[in-house]
């Protein structure tokens, strides 16, 4: 299926019955392999992979790359998934979700930095501290993203994990190989770039 806008809304392609109930019974559908249940709960989930995807990289032949990678290890490990553990299993399971598709988008950067020598994680050059919020903070998500989008995929990754998807700097530098003050330094200078885009915007929107 090609990407297209309406792929961001959670289940807009193929809506399904989100009661306790049915999402088990997909769930178990799945651990039997059954297609029917495969396609049901990517009908559910493939918005919310989506728009994981859409936020480490600016290619969206590379969404839809990661996105069915982080589906092929959800259906090979959906066993894994403890589904009498949680109250509310649709939750838990898009939280398990997340972490196999934000892993699968690290695996992804990797992979390919080298490719990227000009536009990769830069190194601890001085120790920036995190100052926090900052006017980015404000910004609607929609037009976060769309700037998020726009940074160099060092920039983007270490932002993601750690603004959106709450990762510590020491579990970034762990992901990533980087020290501790190098993925400060990466953050702080992310926020300044982010905020040089947002600028532009602004002002492209005041003149035209």
């Amino acid at each position: 299926m090609y990407f297209n806008e309406d792929r961001l809304k959670i289940g807009k392609i193929f809506p399904l019955d989100t009661n306790a109930a049915k999402i088990r019974e997909v769930i178990e559908g799945c651990c039997r392999n059954e297609r029917s249940s495969q396609k049901e709960l990517y009908g559910l989930l493939d918005g919310f992979a989506v728009k994981i995807c859409y936020r480490y990289t600016n290619k969206y032949e590379e969404v839809e790359e990661l996105v069915s990678e982080g589906f092929v290890k959800l259906f090979k490990n959906i066993e894994k998934f403890e589904i009498n553990r949680y109250p509310d299993i649709l939750s838990a399971l898009k939280g398990w979700f997340k972490r196999i598709l934000v892993n699968t988008c690290i695996d992804h950067y990797r992979k390919y930095s080298h490719l990227n020598r000009n536009h990769g994680l830069a190194e601890e050059t001085e120790n920036i501290p995190d100052h926090g919020a900052t006017g980015i903070d404000t910004l609607s998500y929609k037009e976060l993203i769309e700037a998020i989008r726009l940074l160099s995929p060092g920039y983007r990754t270490v932002f993601n994990l750690f603004v959106v998807d709450g990762l510590s700097h020491e579990e970034i530098s762990k992901q990533l190989g980087i020290t501790v003050g190098a993925s400060k330094s990466n953050l702080s200078k992310a926020r300044e770039n982010l905020k040089k885009i947002i600028q532009k915007k602004i002002q492209f929107k005041a003149y035209a």
